[in-house]
């Protein structure tokens, strides 16, 4: 009966098959698709090296031509590239600063301040099963640079990918099925709103052909929100570590397995055995989510992390350590991964197991920049420096710090030595005075004093602040202009000041083994307040600024130690330092 009724249905036809119209909602997610497929192919770049050799991809983020992409892209294209957009134009570029941890660099594409730059997204906001789209140039097909599209749904998220002999490490990954290929490591994973909520990175692939099968894996973009201005001082930024291993216990709870004694969480008192409820403002519930949560953070940040004890429950604020010793990250980063090396991921069991790894790094020596090829205009945006991949950015973002500061970070009233004058908050009376022998205070007719020469060590002054006067010594340099007597100077980033609230800049002085991080608001320049280390195992004093500003100088000090307030001062007067007899 079933068959009759088909047969009399096609006769019914006159003599042909009519296609019954798509309903109006296919044909709108259709429309939708391709109006968003053309709103962000614009921004996604097409990476070579300079000969040509290689290739992978990006996107742009800024109109000034600022673009993600892979680390080990760009390990293999140098330092000089050439970058295509889906326009046909072909542009120059050049390295700005990389993260071989995590496997993203930024670049800066040249020739224009006008680039069609894509939108961050927010990716804790993806949820399972929802569409994305990766664009990219797999198998370097488009000699136009028109970008390939392939679309599919978000399969996992918070996924932890193992290190395997190399340091980069994929940690709170996206997964999903949309076809990724070699060619696309470093492009973008769009969301259906057009927003960029990942750069694509690692593929699973069959052994022999290199064929997808299904599992992609994107960096997620909010983890590199918090690196990117890390990104943008040029530097070769490191991962954090609190310094101790953790386990997963057999009832199911996370612990502390060993801890070193010299990192800041110990000083703040975790140790071995203590379970970890929540770090970073995430519940803890297995050895890998708190890696997970860890590694999505640059070294220096600090977080709040809850630990329990027997009944108690304590809540303390860490500082992170570099994941890994300076050297040890500045040799990787020369050397780009290998594509016969194992990729992170777990070892396959067999050869006919599918094999995780990244799309294969564009070749080392094809891709190889000669400096001969380079135009002379290109090379003055490389300067080469230990612990940099391009200084020359770094040296962009101080003087935009410096030029918010007050009087451009160069102030008369310091630059000569100064005496800043007041009373404290339980009416003492004290007097710091800035000078290039030394610093002194005088709190309530006691003195203590902070030597400075070439022989000089800083010192506790006053004892149990951490280095107060030695502190107050650098500030000077940096905000009177003297900052070619330090040691070192840079730009370090942004971060969130006491792991709170909006990220801010920070620069760092160095000098006679100590380091200061002078907290600068993004926008006005206003100075929040700085903390200073005489070494890498003691406390920080920490010193937070407070409203007025008197000749460019905040005058509300609040001064803390290992957690702890110890002095609360407000400055109300500064003075030029009078000329000794010995000076004149």
């Amino acid at each position: 009966m079933t068959i009759r009724i088909a047969a009399l249905l096609l006769v019914s036809c006159a003599g042909g098959l009519v296609a019954a119209e798509p309903p109006p909602s296919v044909l709108e997610a259709e429309s939708a698709r391709i109006a968003n497929v053309e709103a962000i192919s614009p921004s996604v770049v097409c990476i070579f090296g300079r000969d040509g050799g290689g290739g992978g991809s990006g996107v742009l983020i800024s109109r000034d031509g600022f673009a993600l992409t892979n680390f080990h892209v760009t390990s293999g294209s140098g330092d000089f590239m050439k970058c295509g957009l889906n326009d046909g134009k072909l542009y120059d570029a050049v390295i700005v600063g990389i993260d071989p941890t995590g496997d993203v660099a930024l670049i800066k594409l040249l020739g224009r301040d006008d680039f069609p730059a894509a939108t961050l997204g927010d990716s804790d906001s993806l949820i399972v099963g929802e569409w994305v789209y990766v664009v990219g140039n797999p198998f370097l097909l488009a000699a136009d640079f028109t970008p390939t599209v392939t679309y599919g749904i978000v399969s996992g998220l918070h996924r932890y990918q193992y290190p395997a002999g190399t340091f980069l490490e994929y940690t709170d990954c996206i997964q999903f099925d949309t076809s990724l290929n070699p060619g696309n490591s470093g492009g973008p994973l769009f969301n259906e709103r057009g927003e960029v909520v990942g750069i694509n990175g690692r593929g699973s692939f069959e052994k022999r052909g290199r064929v997808n099968v299904g599992a992609g894996y994107a960096i997620s973009i909010n983890q590199i929100k918090h690196f990117l201005d890390h990104l943008r001082s040029g530097r070769v930024v490191d991962h954090g570590s609190i310094g101790a291993t953790v386990l997963t216990r057999q009832d199911g709870t996370v612990a502390i397995g060993s801890i070193l004694e010299t990192s800041d969480a110990y000083r703040r008192g975790l140790r071995s055995g203590d379970e970890i409820v929540t770090f970073a403002g995430r519940p803890i519930r297995s050895a890998n989510q708190f890696q997970n949560v860890l590694g999505v953070y640059p070294s220096g940040w600090m977080l709040p992390l809850t630990y329990r004890r027997g009944a108690e429950t304590h809540d303390i604020m860490v500082r992170l350590s570099n994941a890994h010793r300076e050297s040890e990250l500045l040799e990787f980063s020369k050397t780009p991964p290998d594509r016969e090396n194992p990729q992170p991921g777990r070892k396959p069991e067999s050869d006919e197991d599918p094999k995780e790894e990244q799309p294969t790094p564009p070749d080392e020596e094809a891709a190889a920049t000669k400096e001969d090829d380079v135009p002379s205009e290109l090379k003055q945006l490389l300067v080469q420096k230990p612990g940099f991949a391009n200084y020359r950015f770094n040296e962009i973002e101080q003087a935009r710090v410096l030029e918010s500061l007050p009087n451009g970070g160069t102030l008369p009233s310091l630059a000569a030595g100064a005496v800043l004058s007041g009373r404290t908050e339980d009416g003492k009376p004290f007097r710091m005075t800035l000078a290039d022998r030394g610093v002194g205070f005088d709190l309530g007719g006691v003195g203590y004093l902070q030597p400075l020469g070439p022989a000089e060590e800083f010192i506790d002054e006053p004892p149990g602040t951490g280095g107060l006067l030695a502190a107050a010594h650098l500030l000077r340099q940096i905000l009177a202009g003297s900052r070619e007597r330090l040691a070192a100077f840079y730009y370090l980033g942004s971060e969130p000041i006491d792991g709170i609230g909006p990220q801010v800049d920070v620069l760092i002085a160095e000098d006679q083994g100590g380091r200061l991080r002078l907290y600068v608001v993004r926008e006005g320049g206003e100075l929040l307040g700085f903390d200073f280390s005489r070494g890498d195992n003691v406390d920080d004093c920490r010193v937070r600024f407070g409203k007025p500003v008197i000749s460019g100088i905040p005058a509300e000090w609040r001064v803390s130690y290992g957690g702890e307030e110890i002095l609360d001062a407000r400055v109300e007067r500064i003075e030029p330092l009078r000329p000794s007899r010995d000076s004149r």
